[in-house]
């Protein structure tokens, strides 16, 4: 369980990261490096989150909330 929170915790981290890259990116005008590729990243991020949680939840590594409350 340990181990499933701090991979969604490292991926949210590698997010606002790559959403940072993307700003400087904007920022600079930089047309070398491409800012859909760190947007792209961000996607794949989002993806794999939400797989991992899924999977977390079928397999019962973590247990959602059983009162909304």
């Amino acid at each position: 369980m340990l181990y499933v929170k701090l991979a969604i915790g490292g991926l949210l981290i590698f997010m606002i990261f790559s959403l940072f890259q993307a700003m400087v990116s904007m920022l600079k005008n930089d047309q070398e490096k491409n800012m859909s590729k760190y947007i792209g990243r961000r996607v794949l991020a989002s993806a794999l989150i939400i797989g991992l949680i899924l999977i977390a939840l079928a397999t019962g590594i973590i247990q959602p909330n059983p009162t909304p409350y």
